[in-house]
């Protein structure tokens, strides 16, 4: 996002700038359709995997302790279309829609692969500078603090301290919440690194070998995009003939979104640049602001 200081203005939250001047049917849809969770819209991507393993094979020879993944690819692929592409980094709250000031992401962190380990909740700040490369050490640094310093994030703590309130003080304490959630005036040492408030939330469910692609949004926070990574599989490839001349891997995608902060086109533009992206990932070596002509 830029760096230029923005002076707060009236109506404008602490996350978000008011978006006064929309076109009458984008200022009048958060009226009309309130709910975020009942304006998702869906849309899966299968990714051919050929050049992101070309590009990892190569850069993780320079990388041994900490490899470069699909999940590094991927987020830095939505970081940069999300910088080219600033309507998607909006979000509908109290009515209104909002420009949200910073780009972030949120993502699960299990602490160990097995069944009853304990799991934590990233939440990572990106600007119109961000790389691949500075993108993975943010990751390596935050996974690092989780699993070796046994690290609990903020939202986990604050779940467990309401949950030690009787059950009809809790419900009171989260009609406050959703009410000051309405109106952008939750405390922010509970919602700081809340992932529900996040701008991009990433499930790499690929990694625990589940291929489901669908999750829905919440109507708790401000969070507009949420992206699903499945597992990767093989599919066969074809000639102009319509004959397999091969096998090569793939990856399914899922992005939902909030359908309410842009129109079917910019969307559509949008994940243009991410595939562009993904089949050319040398490009998110390049600072997020840096342009890319898609074909």
């Amino acid at each position: 996002m830029s760096q230029t200081p923005y002076k707060r203005k009236r109506g404008d939250r602490r996350d978000g700038i008011w978006l006064k001047d929309l076109d009458p049917m984008h200022g009048f849809t958060p009226y009309l359709y309130p709910n975020r969770a009942d304006n998702e819209a869906f849309i899966e991507e299968s990714i051919d995997l050929t050049a992101i393993n070309a590009f990892l094979a190569e850069k993780n020879q320079e990388h041994p302790d900490f490899k470069y993944t699909y999940f590094h690819i991927i987020l830095a692929s939505i970081v940069k279309a999300l910088t080219l592409k600033p309507r998607m980094n909006r979000f509908i709250a109290g009515n209104r829609v909002y420009q949200r000031k910073e780009l972030t992401a949120a993502f699960v962190v299990k602490k160990q692969f097995h069944e009853n380990a304990e799991e934590s909740l990233a939440y990572l700040k990106f600007d119109e500078n961000s790389t691949l490369e500075s993108i993975h050490q943010s990751i390596y640094n935050e996974i690092h603090t989780f699993r070796e310093e046994n690290k609990t994030d903020n939202s986990t703590d604050g779940m467990a301290m309401l949950l030690k309130c009787p059950r009809p003080i809790l419900r009171l304490v989260m009609k406050i919440l959703f009410a000051l959630d309405y109106r952008g005036k939750v405390p922010y040492s509970l919602v700081k690194t809340d992932p529900n408030y996040a701008s991009i939330f990433v499930s790499n469910l690929g990694s625990i070998k589940l291929n489901a692609a669908y999750h829905h949004l919440n109507n708790w926070g401000t969070n507009s995009l949420f992206v699903v990574i499945g597992e990767k599989y093989k599919a066969p490839r074809y000639d102009d003939n319509g004959n397999v001349t091969g096998m090569r891997e793939m990856l399914n995608l899922g992005i939902t979104l909030d359908e309410r902060i842009a129109d079917g086109y910019y969307y559509s533009k949008t994940i243009q640049l991410v595939k562009h992206l993904l089949q050319n990932p040398q490009l998110l070596s390049l600072p997020a602001k840096e342009p890319v002509e898609v074909p």
